[in-house]
């Protein structure tokens, strides 16, 4: 089975507003822990895209208009990801997406490659989330629960004695850091 670790940076919270503009993944045959390759690009948005930003996501990011200039047309990144996909296999029923918070990415990742496109081309629709791994692990190993439970992927990180991930967010720093955290989650 192969899993798509993916994140994605974007110009603040809402798919319906707000564009990605960074998007990194590493392709893991999860059998093997053979990487099968990686991407990673940034996405050049429209002055339409760039004027509705969120000053805090972009705080978070750390990217200025000049930096996204260097990025690829959403067309381009589409096509790429498309070839990535299929050199690798990834296809419904071999391979999953796996991310810190899918409720967020999949919205982003949707307005790269449409819904009806991954339909078509018959990628994965399941996407699994790190928090929701680490709250298995810790029921699995029937831990007694603190009054509160922080899941952030930082969080999890500090759990298994992990560095937090870099700052600013970059999409391949996160990428990376999630693939470690769910290795921590899964082999402990």
């Amino acid at each position: 089975m192969l899993a798509i670790f993916l994140d994605i940076e974007t110009t603040g919270l809402d798919p319906k507003i707000h564009s990605a503009i960074d998007i990194a993944c590493c392709c893991v045959d999860l059998a093997t822990d053979e990487v099968k390759g990686s991407y990673q690009t940034l996405i050049r948005p429209t002055t339409e895209q760039w004027e509705v930003r969120d000053l805090v996501s972009m705080q978070i990011n750390g990217y200025k208009w000049e930096q996204l200039q260097e990025g690829k047309p959403l067309r381009d990144v589409r096509r790429e990801i498309k070839e990535h996909f299929t050199t690798w296999g990834f296809q419904r029923g071999k391979g999953i997406f796996v991310c810190q918070n899918p409720a967020f990415d999949r919205g982003f990742f949707s307005q790269i490659v449409d819904v009806y496109l991954q339909e078509q081309l018959n990628w994965p629709y399941h996407w699994l989330d790190l928090a929701s791994m680490f709250f298995a692990h810790r029921v699995s190993r029937q831990e007694k629960f603190p009054p509160s439970l922080k899941i952030s992927k930082d969080d999890i990180a500090k759990h298994f004695g992990l560095s937090p991930e870099p700052r600013p967010h970059k999409a391949m720093n996160g990428t990376k850091h999630l693939m470690q955290c769910y290795n921590a989650v899964v082999r402990n």
